[in-house]
């Protein structure tokens, strides 16, 4: 596809992107209630890079019906959160395995199985990641540091100033493209991570450690993209914009621009 085409899309209208919420306790004004959210700076990088965010909660109708939904966008980023239930990847849950979230992980799992199948582009950060890993018929290990012996891909809770660590990528991956070489620094905060790959993977990215970092399509199929990393709290991070360049190339695509 040439620069013209993809730009004539984007002219007509920018690219949508769903974006995977959480069911989270939340208070604004007066209210204090449960809420469907997503952080601001997911939908700040999605709306730079040209995109626009469309917030999917989770839901038992979206795992019913996840072709109703990935009808309607045109690229679908799976955000960070809690640990996924083990019993998605059928292993026995860790005494060190956190708080988990069936009621999303169901909708998320499908909604990443039935995107690829479709052709449409997906990215995966932190916990998302470890979702395009399980939807694949991978499995996790539950806890980094009893693995490892340190921690530090999540030194400092809730912040990612103080996680920065160094990653080297796959010569020609996706990851080593976007991120102009084969080592970066990147904004950590996790404590679980790939163990078995899923199938169609590939591990393309590993911290000093030997710890899986960013995974990707071994086929070179569809765009998947998987970071163990937090772009959205990079400003110069070209991961997420990534995401929107695939999905308004899948849109140019979908008009007859090929």
């Amino acid at each position: 596809m040439d620069a013209r085409t993809l730009a004539s899309v984007s002219a007509t209208r920018p690219p949508v992107i769903g974006v995977g919420a959480a069911r989270e306790p939340a208070r604004w004004a007066v209210w204090d209630l449960p809420a469907a959210l997503v952080a601001s700076n997911y939908l700040e990088a999605i709306e730079n890079a040209g995109g626009l965010p469309l917030l999917i909660p989770p839901s038992e109708l979206v795992s019913a019906n996840p072709d109703l939904v990935i009808a309607r966008i045109d690229g679908l980023l799976l955000t960070g959160g809690p640990d996924l239930d083990p019993a998605a990847y059928g292993a026995p849950v860790s005494p060190d395995t956190e708080e988990t979230m069936p009621a999303r992980d169901t909708p998320e799992l499908v909604l990443a199985r039935r995107a690829h199948e479709l052709g449409v582009p997906v990215l995966g950060i932190c916990r998302g990641m470890q979702v395009i890993n399980v939807a694949f018929g991978g499995s996790l290990l539950q806890h980094v540091p009893a693995e490892v012996g340190h921690d530090e891909h999540r030194r400092r809770l809730g912040s990612f100033s103080g996680n920065e660590h160094d990653v080297s990528l796959a010569p020609s991956s996706e990851i080593a493209g976007v991120e102009g070489g084969e080592h970066t620094s990147v904004h950590s905060h996790h404590h679980q991570a790939v163990e078995v790959v899923g199938n169609g993977l590939r591990i393309t990215g590993l911290a000093l450690d030997g710890v899986a970092e960013a995974l990707e399509g071994a086929d070179g199929g569809p765009y998947v993209l998987g970071v163990q990393w937090h772009p959205e709290a990079d400003p110069d991070s070209g991961v997420i914009a990534s995401l929107v360049h695939a999905a308004a190339e899948r849109a140019a695509r979908d008009s007859g621009g090929e």
